[in-house]
């Protein structure tokens, strides 16, 4: 290894999570803050939901049922 390129290593770097828990790891980092953890994921905590705040799902089902109706023939007026 090359002298004074590498960044400090710190074998017992603090990760802090946004639920509040806190672990050790080894870094380049003293300290860091994470969003999102194993112990608050929504995955991995078995708490997974499925939201459809905007309706997504309705709107497609309705254009799916929009598509498979059969079309109407315009009337033809040629007197």
């Amino acid at each position: 290894m090359q002298k004074e390129i590498h960044p400090t290593y710190f074998p017992n770097a603090k990760v802090k999570c946004a639920c509040g828990k806190t672990y050790t790891v080894g870094s380049t980092r003293e300290t860091f803050e994470v969003e999102i953890c194993s112990a608050c994921h929504p995955f991995y905590s078995g708490s997974e939901k499925i939201i459809d705040t905007a309706g997504r799902v309705e709107r497609f089902k309705a254009r799916k049922a929009k598509a498979v109706e059969p079309k109407k023939k315009a009337k033809a007026s040629a007197k």
